[in-house]
């Protein structure tokens, strides 16, 4: 996907905060905390993933797919492509 060298250093900003959100719960659950404050986190990182998704997709779907300078093979190969990724993302 290069199109997202353009905001590479967003999505790596993202990564990493998730990557922070996730290291949170396994030292909650190592320290016992409360299932409601890991319930909470657990919560807030399902979030973050989906606001990453979101971006990707919507990235995707610019270039790949509505980009005017796209001829109708390519067009369908990143609809196909797009489509897979929801699919497994939907379960």
């Amino acid at each position: 996907m290069s199109h997202t060298k353009s905001n590479k250093q967003q999505l790596i900003g993202r990564v990493r905060r998730i990557a922070g959100q996730v290291a949170a719960i396994e030292r909650a659950l190592d320290t016992e905390a409360g299932c409601a404050a890991v319930l909470q986190q657990a919560a807030a990182v399902r979030g973050a993933i989906n606001g990453l998704m979101d971006e990707l997709i919507e990235d995707h779907l610019r270039e790949h797919v509505a980009h005017p300078g796209l001829d109708e093979t390519q067009r369908a190969a990143g609809t196909e492509e797009l489509l897979a990724v929801i699919r497994r993302y939907a379960r």
